[in-house]
């Protein structure tokens, strides 16, 4: 190839590049949660398994601080992510009883935030364990800021936070910057609308789980069956959680949250994030 037509292929790939741009190009990165792909990278080492995540079209990974990542096996995890260039942005299943070792752990592997899920049962009275639960967050709001690392929770089917309302009063009442909402786009669908949570939470929102979640579905089959609907093709309306995330500028990472499959699949999931975020 002569420089000309190298300039005109490289200006073609250009054009071709900027026609595909979305809004939110450059400004959300993909992630998955690695029990996605435990399924395809059964036979690989984990430097493999990270290898073709990029390869998929995936920035980043969350494993789990309940069985993938560990005090004995994290450098393993970050020789992984050193060698393939996949970061480790985050971890998840942070619990209120090991909020300081986690939030130690997910610095060690380089991420900037540990997704944590908030304790409800029904036999004890809401109201104190709201308080607790908010103590709790202020108590470890110290230590995260400390190491640079963001507590984020999750909106989960335990039946506590169920509302947007509710979230963001008890983010405001806990008031630290380092204790803010990992918001799940998909979870809420069973009792609200995805773009209502965006536009309540806001900026407390740092980073979200992408799943789908179609209601006729759920209605006829079982709630849960309701996530068993590809990106795209359910009742969430992208568009207006889009523009929502647009209001806010909303910049960092989402991270899918859909079920196991093989790399083909993987990468249909990353593309499908592609078309509903608009990256």
């Amino acid at each position: 190839m002569n420089r000309r037509q190298f300039l005109l292929s490289s200006g073609a790939a250009t054009l071709i590049s900027s026609a595909h741009a979305g809004q939110f190009s450059g400004k959300i990165r993909k992630s998955l949660k690695w029990s996605m792909a435990m399924k395809a990278a059964k036979a690989m080492s984990l430097t493999e398994a990270f290898t073709k995540l990029r390869e998929c079209g995936f920035d980043g990974v969350e494993p789990s601080l309940l069985g993938h990542v560990t005090e004995d096996n994290a450098e393993e995890w970050m020789a992984a992510s050193k060698a393939s260039g996949l970061i480790i942005d985050g971890t998840v299943g942070g619990r209120v009883d090991g909020l300081e070792a986690g939030i130690d752990l997910t610095k060690r592997l380089g991420g900037d935030s540990m997704l944590v899920v908030l304790a409800y049962v029904n036999d004890k009275p809401i109201i104190q364990q709201w308080n607790e639960a908010r103590d709790r967050m202020k108590q470890a709001a110290a230590h995260a800021e400390k190491l640079g690392i963001k507590i984020l929770i999750e909106n989960v089917w335990n039946t506590f936070l169920i509302s947007a309302f509710d979230m963001a009063r008890f983010i405001d009442e806990v008031g630290s910057p380092w204790v803010q909402v990992h918001f799940d786009i998909g979870n809420m669908m069973r009792w609200g609308v995805a773009e209502h949570w965006a536009e309540v939470l806001g900026r407390r929102s740092v980073k979200l789980d992408v799943k789908e979640y179609d209601l006729e579905r759920a209605m006829t089959e079982g709630m849960r069956k309701g996530f068993d609907t590809p990106l795209g093709e359910g009742s969430i309306n992208w568009p207006a959680v889009r523009a929502e995330l647009k209001k806010i500028d909303f910049q960092g990472w989402a991270a899918a949250e859909v079920k196991a499959g093989d790399w083909d699949y993987l990468t249909d999931v990353a593309r499908r994030m592609d078309r509903v975020l608009d990256l």
